[in-house]
């Protein structure tokens, strides 16, 4: 009896010890994404957190997938053509430090793909929760200081347009689509009510709004028609249906109520009527940014390495603003083409892992939502530097490379067997 005794209280010890591990591990991912709504500065808590996390995972067991071979294989390759191209500008700090920006982001897309091996649907629900809690801090910054509450508009504004705990207004929008996407999608399929799923989208809603950033608008648009779309498809139940097509429709009269309160307001209104515009001065004619990206590919085409990091604004007067022509522009034909081999690649993983009957099919649903429109939106945006496109990156790898669960069903069986 005393043997027996001391058996269960080692197995005992051994559980809390576990659960103890899994603590930190969840506790650590909370703070990452947390955090990651605040970059004005540089380097940001989000690098220190994300230090802090690989090491808490690197010492309690973090394991890496032979699936994930081809993203991290890719990723490298992306990056070598990086680092071929700025061999000529080393005495730039500027084109050094954005290289080892784009080595860094690669290493958080592998680790959030890594994490994903154990504990999936724990550690998606921690990212969500630690993604939202940034969301309402960042978009909480953004309408107090665009409304200037305590003078704070010279801190969380950018040219009349809201930008909270972010430097650029491009950035903070899209930043919000994710979360905004999760709690649609949490409305749609019943998991919460529409009156708290509203409440809780309120302030990240209205800070996306007050970015007036048209990639962020139409970002959120194509996400929440393509997640409301692939929740419909994937719904086994006929009165789940009914309900995503009910509730969308009563969400769609909420918006446009709520759009026009908005503009009834002068200030708002003015605003957005340029910025909606698509007629926009700077897109325009042959020097414009269409007609940059148009004239920079014949002089790529005669560059192995590209301009070189950064240098695209040495041969035109601003950032290429897309991300395909950006590959080649800073990280050379090698790197241009490893780019566009990951994004093909990471299409097919994630259209997989979206219809895939899965226990985390609701997150892939709505990670994918988001990243497809995202990796779309790169023809007008430069995204390779959006840390949240590598959280996305890495968790829909991650997703994809975790085995049906009929499968581990049918493995663990023969192996009892």
């Amino acid at each position: 009896m005393s043997a027996l005794a001391q058996a269960q209280a080692g197995e005992a010890r051994h559980r809390r010890l576990t659960i103890s591990h899994a603590a930190i591990k969840r506790g650590a991912l909370w703070l990452l994404t947390a955090v990651s709504g605040f970059a004005l500065i540089e380097p940001s808590p989000y690098e220190f957190v994300f230090l802090v996390a690989l090491l808490v995972y690197a010492l309690t067991g973090i394991r890496f997938s032979q699936k994930l071979l081809p993203m991290m294989t890719l990723l490298l390759i992306y990056n070598i053509g990086g680092v071929i191209s700025l061999v000529p500008w080393m005495d730039d700090p500027a084109s050094v430090r954005f290289t080892a920006v784009s080595v860094y982001l690669m290493l958080t897309a592998l680790f959030f793909a890594a994490i994903m091996t154990e504990d999936p649907l724990g550690r998606l629900e921690t990212l969500r929760k630690g993604y939202l809690f940034a969301a309402w801090c960042a978009g909480l910054a953004a309408v107090l200081g665009y409304f200037d509450v305590g003078g704070l508009s010279g801190v969380f504004t950018y040219a009349s347009r809201a930008s909270g705990t972010f430097k650029d207004p491009n950035v903070l929008g899209p930043f919000l689509v994710v979360p905004l996407i999760y709690l649609l999608h949490a409305v749609l399929t019943g998991r919460i009510g529409l009156a708290k799923g509203f409440l809780l989208m309120s302030v990240p809603l209205l800070a996306l709004f007050l970015s007036f950033s048209r990639g962020a608008w139409g970002n959120l648009v194509a996400s929440t028609l393509l997640m409301t779309g692939l929740t419909f498809l994937t719904s086994t139940s006929t009165a789940q249906r009914a309900r995503i097509v009910f509730l969308t429709l009563v969400s769609l009269v909420l918006v446009v109520v709520l759009l026009l309160i908005a503009l009834s307001f002068e200030p708002i209104r003015s605003v957005f009527e340029i910025r909606a515009s698509l007629d926009q001065s700077y897109d325009q004619g042959v020097t414009g940014r269409f007609g940059n990206q148009l004239r920079s590919i014949p002089m790529l085409l005669e560059l192995p390495n590209g301009f070189g990091p950064l240098r695209f604004r040495w041969f035109f007067p601003e950032d290429p603003h897309n991300v395909y022509i950006n590959a080649f522009a800073s990280y050379g034909w090698l790197g241009g083409f490893a780019y566009l081999a990951l994004t093909a690649a990471t299409c097919i993983a994630g259209w997989r892992v979206a219809f895939r009957r899965a226990p985390w099919q609701g997150h892939a649903i709505v990670l994918w939502s988001v990243l497809f429109v995202t990796i779309l939106q790169g023809v007008q945006i430069d995204t390779d530097h959006w840390r949240h496109f590598y959280l996305l990156l890495g968790l829909i790898w991650g997703l994809a490379a975790l085995p049906s669960p009929a499968a581990s069903d049918q493995r663990s069986l023969r192996t009892t067997t």
